[in-house]
Formats: C-alpha cells, sequence, structure tokens
C-alpha cells in the first residue's frame, strides 16, 4: 500500500461521508442480485452512529484526505463481528481491502474473528481466505441469497 494512503480509526463527523461512500460501493453487490435493496445500501445514518458507539470503525484515506475505504468492526462475547468492508470502486484491486482488514484484526486482542459474505461474493471470498479466514458455515436466507460464514483465530 502506498504510503500516501493511511488507515486511522474514523471519528463521528466522518460517519456522513462513510455512509455515502458504502451507498457507492455497495452497488456491485447489489447487482449482483439485480437487487438495491440490500442492508449497507438501506442502512441509516442513525445505524452507522450506533456501530460507531458500539465498536471501531476505521477509514481509509487518500493523500488529500478523502475517504476512499471503510471497515467496520464489534466485539461480542469473545468474538471480533467485522463487517462493512468498503473500498471505493476507483481503488479496487489494490490491496486496500486485504490492508483495512487486518489493519482492523490489530485493534483487538480477542482471538476468534468472524465475517460473511454471500456465495456470489466470489471476490471477497478469496480476499478473506487469502488473510486466513475459513468457512464454518452457509445460511439460506432465501432462493437468491446464501451467506457464506467465515472465521480466523489468531
Amino acid at each position: 500500500m502506498n504510503e500516501n494512503y493511511r488507515i486511522v480509526k474514523a471519528d463521528f463527523k466522518d460517519l456522513e461521508e462513510i455512509l455515502k461512500l458504502q451507498y457507492l460501493a455497495y452497488q456491485s453487490e447489489a447487482a449482483l442480485f439485480g437487487n438495491k435493496d440490500i442492508p449497507p445500501l438501506t442502512q441509516t445514518l442513525d445505524e452507522v452512529i450506533e456501530e460507531y458507539n458500539n465498536g471501531i470503525v476505521l477509514k481509509l484515506i487518500d493523500e488529500e484526505g478523502k475517504i476512499i475505504g471503510s471497515v467496520r468492526a464489534n466485539v461480542n462475547e469473545g468474538t471480533v463481528y467485522i463487517g462493512k468492508l468498503m473500498v471505493h470502486p476507483d481503488y479496487r484491486r489494490k490491496g486496500f481491502g486485504k490492508k483495512l482488514l487486518t489493519t482492523i484484526e490489530d485493534f483487538f486482542t480477542e482471538k476468534r474473528f468472524e465475517l460473511f459474505t454471500s456465495t456470489r461474493s466470489k471476490d471477497n471470498i478469496i480476499l478473506y481466505s487469502s488473510v486466513g479466514y475459513k468457512e464454518f458455515k452457509r445460511e439460506k436466507v432465501d432462493d437468491e441469497l446464501v451467506f457464506v460464514y467465515m472465521e480466523k483465530y489468531k
């Protein structure tokens, strides 16, 4: 990752910009299903604020301070749940997603990490596997959607 890019904890004032990035970044996920009614595209600012208040939100910023990536995590009963890993479409396939994922893991002392994606999100599954996540269950939501749950122990 280029030294002109930095990953730091997001501030409360960043949350609206992160939500706008989320709406942009998850368009590709919605396209996999031909349905824009997926949770990352319907999430409200109040819900993002709640996640911020109950966990850690990181932001990836470029040399001009623009937020081009983000990830969130919280702990529940000894497991770190990672979610909303996103990179601006113009910056994908440059290692930023992997760096966001490994950086947020470093904020926690817990040993177990969990995340999920859909079976159609092949790139996500490849990314998560590349940093040590292993599938441990699948959950059928409906005829179109099956979630793949992955875990990692550190």
